[in-house]
């Protein structure tokens, strides 16, 4: 195939919009912060999981102490009934039961007031745990926003890039013959669409051409569309080529 040397090295420039845009839209569907998030959103389930079994730990301490303070409550209020009668009772036998009665009162008071004390504390701690978890989660919560609004912006800016790039490019295939461009769409599919020849090295693929090849090149007229004969891309001769 033959092509002018200047649509030639429009290649050039079309190599680098797609090595642009390549990259782009990596970025666009590969923000930096995304593995990040994915973490932090897993993190979000492990932590909510524990804060579940705190919360019912703490559920569990607040019926406990309820119920302590419900019996506490019956015993007041035998052991006032109790005193009442006592005050009026003329009866000694009746009288002695009560003392006693109110005697034990007194024990079981002072018993559930030890467990209620016992129950307070664990319920204090309880509720530590529970701002604790609370707060991880919202820091959590915090940092992944942060990094999701981040996301957002790279990817705005990526695509913002990436329509610019394409744009670009549109423009400056519409100046390259057709067959010329097709020639290297079908290249691009597995190398570096065209590279220039630089110093005898050909720069889609870094390596050094060798003597024979580079006769080949000194042959052709600039207008012989060459291909490297070691990535397969197109080779754009210029003045630095060194042949």
């Amino acid at each position: 195939m033959n092509a002018s040397p200047a649509d030639q090295r429009r290649l050039l420039e079309v190599a680098e919009l797609d090595a642009r845009i390549q990259q782009f839209e990596h970025a666009r569907k590969n923000p930096p912060q995304a593995a990040r998030v994915h973490e932090l959103i897993a993190k979000r389930s492990e932590l909510a999981q524990e804060l579940s079994v705190r919360l019912g730990a703490r559920d569990d301490l607040r019926t406990e102490l309820s119920r302590i303070e419900s019996d506490v409550a019956v015993v007041d209020a035998r052991s006032a009934r109790d005193s009442g009668r006592l005050a009026t009772s003329t009866d000694s036998k009746v009288a002695q039961g009560l003392e006693s009665e109110i005697q034990a009162l007194a024990r079981r008071k002072s018993d559930l007031e030890d467990i209620e004390l016992d129950v307070m504390d664990r319920l204090e701690q309880s509720d530590a745990s529970v701002a604790e978890q609370e707060a991880l989660i919202a820091a959590n919560n915090a940092e992944g926003a942060e990094l999701s609004a981040e996301a957002k912006r790279v990817v705005a800016e990526a695509t913002a890039a990436w329509e610019a790039a394409s744009r670009d490019r549109a423009a400056i295939t519409a100046t390259v013959p057709a067959d010329l461009l097709a020639l290297y769409d079908r290249v691009a599919t597995r190398s570096t669409g065209a590279a220039l020849l630089r110093r005898r090295t050909c720069e889609g693929c870094n390596m050094v051409l060798s003597g024979t090849d580079l006769q080949k090149l000194r042959q052709a007229t600039d207008e012989t569309v060459m291909m490297c004969p070691e990535c397969g891309c197109i080779l754009v001769r210029a003045d630095e080529t060194g042949l």
